[in-house]
């Protein structure tokens, strides 16, 4: 199992994602993230599973349900997943 960690910027886009979920449905915003964990423990778990893009350094992980992509790559010495961005699918790609 690789240890996950989660840079300042995905912390951030978790937050305001919960935030907004929230303010329009209680309680779906608590679902967001209990979407947003089992995504972090099934790719550290298994953190090739999702396909490679941008030269092979990014891994991303489509979520269901909820409009976004867990974009990370993989340090396979130390065995840490660094989560780079939690992105929404309609923002444009260049900017993960």
């Amino acid at each position: 199992m690789f240890s996950i960690h989660l840079l300042e910027r995905a912390e951030q886009e978790v937050t305001d994602a919960y935030t907004w979920y929230e303010a329009r449905q209680p309680g779906l915003g608590e679902r967001f993230l209990d979407m947003v964990d089992d995504y972090l423990v099934m790719i550290g778990s298994n953190p090739y599973q999702y396909p490679s893009r941008y030269n092979n350094e990014l891994h991303v992980a489509p979520m269901k349900i909820f409009p976004y992509l867990v974009v990370y790559w993989v340090d396979e010495g130390q065995e840490i997943v660094f989560v780079a961005s939690l992105f929404h699918t309609s923002r444009k790609p260049g900017k993960f």
